[in-house]
C-alpha cells in the first residue's frame, strides 16, 4: 500500500501523486521530466550533465560516475515533490492523503468521497 496525495481542480480530473521513490525518475530523469511536463527538471538535468562531464575531466571518471549516481538517486527521491509543486503551479489544490494500492484506486477513492 502506498500513500497518495490527491490534488484536484474544478475543470480537471483529480491527480493522485504517490509518495515513494520513483525508479523511472532515477533511471531516466529526462523521460520522467517529459512525461510529467517538468521542464525545469529537464533543463536542470542537462546543465548537471555538462557539469558532471566537466567534473570527469577535473576529478576523474570515478568521481563523475558516483556524482551521477547520487544525483539520479536524489531525483528519484524528490520526483513526487517536483510533481506536487508543478500541480500547485497549474492551479491544482491539495485535498487529502489516501492509502491505496495504486494511483487509479486512490483517485477512485477520492471521487467516491466527494
Amino acid at each position: 500500500m502506498t500513500l497518495y496525495s490527491v490534488y484536484d481542480r474544478p475543470d480537471a480530473s483529480p491527480v493522485a501523486v504517490a509518495d515513494r521513490f520513483s525508479l523511472l525518475a532515477a533511471l531516466l530523469p529526462p523521460v520522467y521530466a517529459l512525461l510529467h511536463g517538468l521542464w525545469l527538471l529537464l533543463a536542470g538535468w542537462i546543465v548537471l550533465l555538462f557539469a558532471i562531464a566537466g567534473l570527469s575531466v577535473l576529478a576523474g571518471a570515478d568521481a563523475a560516475f558516483w556524482t551521477y549516481v547520487a544525483l539520479a538517486a536524489l531525483i528519484g527521491l524528490e520526483a513526487p515533490t517536483l510533481r506536487r509543486v508543478r500541480l500547485g503551479r497549474r492551479g491544482f489544490r491539495y485535498r487529502t492523503e489516501i492509502v491505496a494500492p495504486d494511483e487509479d484506486l486512490a483517485t477512485l477513492a477520492w471521487l467516491q468521497r466527494r
